[in-house]
């Protein structure tokens, strides 16, 4: 086992998206030197957010490891871990379950590109439904490949909830984590010890089986943020110019007011006074009226929205589908006191992202990078548990980074993909339709 402590392990992000696993490993210490990402849009404010990554946006399967290494300029060097989470709609436990759906086939390039690279770990994150029914088969198949091209996987797989690892959400997501036989095999993190949010000690209590909430509440996550329809200007950009104060320890972590001890990552330079992902939706008066009359627990039965309870933690926040299967909206939680949807920037505060992360300026697209990823305080657990396994001990980042192109949270499709000199047809264009919601 390398006891080396001086350099802060490199990390490869493959399907990375918004950079949801990108944020929790470079939490736990990692540097992550390349992410792979096919929609351009997200690729652009994946590279906002992390401008010292190199972003390849490119289509994987015509993708080396080659061709990752060049990008990052890592020539020869150890790539310590290669995590990411492979498009999942066909093994999803939502809507139909379609093992010969052409999109699993990028599973089997996730496991390509780690023999290609021949990463120390690697980390693959998928949902509860890869392990479910006929799916075993498949999981099955991709576990001996691993061992046969000389990876170890810690089995059996695990599937954890982001709701025990300090985040506001129930949220469950499947593991699978591998080691060269070189390296020690990662644990899987169990419940995580998180600093106390107004007096309780975070997910402790778990094991000391105490009658307490095992992460913040609603309350805690959104109480401190302001009401977005009080601000007109609002429907036309997502910034808000707005002081925050008070709020629970986990919102003024978030806000970057106190330190997170177990946050490793490198600081991030921002204008604290705008507030972003603030964009209002047009709801009718009648949707309105349907929301004020959902009871907070309860799901309004026209809509099917579920009313966050303020004592409560949110439901699973998805992306709905993407442009090649209806571009349909995912149901939008409905505000715990306001009678509306939730924002963008509610909903990363639910799950667990910095203020100073930004995500695309529309509703669309912040809530189908959200939905898509790993909450970064869940992917900074199994992140502190790969590092754990390479025997490093992390050490804080200490590059600022300057949140400088903010254009690229703005950008169309076309501007996107121009951006990083790619089809802009390469994601089908959106066809939209009437929400219940609108």
């Amino acid at each position: 086992m390398s006891t080396n402590s001086h350099r802060r392990p490199l990390a490869v992000d493959l399907f990375s998206g918004v950079g949801g696993l990108s944020l929790g490993f470079e939490q736990a210490g990692f540097d992550v030197v390349a992410a792979v990402e096919f929609d351009p849009i997200h690729a652009a404010t994946h590279k906002l957010n992390f401008p010292h990554c190199s972003v390849v946006c490119q289509d994987i399967r015509a993708l080396s490891g080659n061709d990752i290494r060049r990008a990052a300029s890592l020539g020869n060097r150890t790539v310590d871990v290669v995590f990411g989470g492979p498009p999942c709609q066909g093994f999803s436990l939502i809507g139909h379950r379609v093992l010969e759906d052409p999109r699993n086939s990028l599973v089997f390039h996730f496991l390509r590109l780690v023999e290609e690279l021949r990463p120390r770990t690697f980390v693959m994150e998928n949902v509860p439904g890869m392990a479910t029914a006929s799916h075993t088969t498949l999981l099955t198949e991709l576990i001996d490949r691993f061992k046969a091209t000389g990876y170890k996987v810690r089995q059996p797989h695990r599937i954890l909830n982001a709701a025990n690892f300090g985040v506001p959400q129930n949220r469950r997501r499947l593991f699978l984590i591998g080691a060269r036989k070189d390296t020690f095999l990662p644990e899987y993190p169990t419940y995580e010890t998180i600093p106390p949010s107004n007096g309780r000690v975070g997910n402790l209590t778990k094991s000391l089986n105490l009658d307490l909430p095992l992460c913040p509440t609603a309350e805690e996550a959104i109480g401190d943020l302001p009401d977005i329809e009080e601000y007109e200007s609002l429907f036309e950009t997502d910034e808000l110019r707005f002081k925050l104060h008070g709020g629970s320890r986990y919102a003024r972590v978030l806000r970057g007011e106190l330190e997170d001890p177990i946050d490793y990552s490198h600081p991030r330079e921002y204008d604290r006074s705008i507030l972003t992902g603030c964009l209002r939706a047009r709801h009718t008066r009648l949707s309105k009226r349907r929301f004020a009359s959902t009871t907070p627990g309860k799901t309004e039965a026209i809509s099917r929205f579920y009313r966050i309870s303020m004592e409560g933690i949110c439901n699973t926040l998805r992306a709905g589908t993407a442009t090649d299967r209806g571009a349909f909206s995912a149901p939008r939680p409905i505000h715990p006191v306001f009678a509306r949807c939730i924002s963008v920037r509610e909903a990363a505060r639910l799950h667990s992202y910095p203020d100073w992360f930004r995500f695309h300026r529309t509703i669309w697209h912040g809530f189908r990078q959200i939905g898509n990823s790993v909450p970064p305080f869940l992917a900074r657990s199994v992140g502190a548990s790969v590092m754990t396994a390479l025997g490093v001990k992390p050490t804080k980042g200490k590059n600022r980074v300057s949140l400088t192109e903010l254009e690229l949270a703005s950008f169309n499709m076309r501007e996107a993909a121009n951006y990083f000199g790619v089809d802009p047809g390469i994601i089908a264009p959106r066809k939209r339709a009437a929400s219940l919601a609108s």
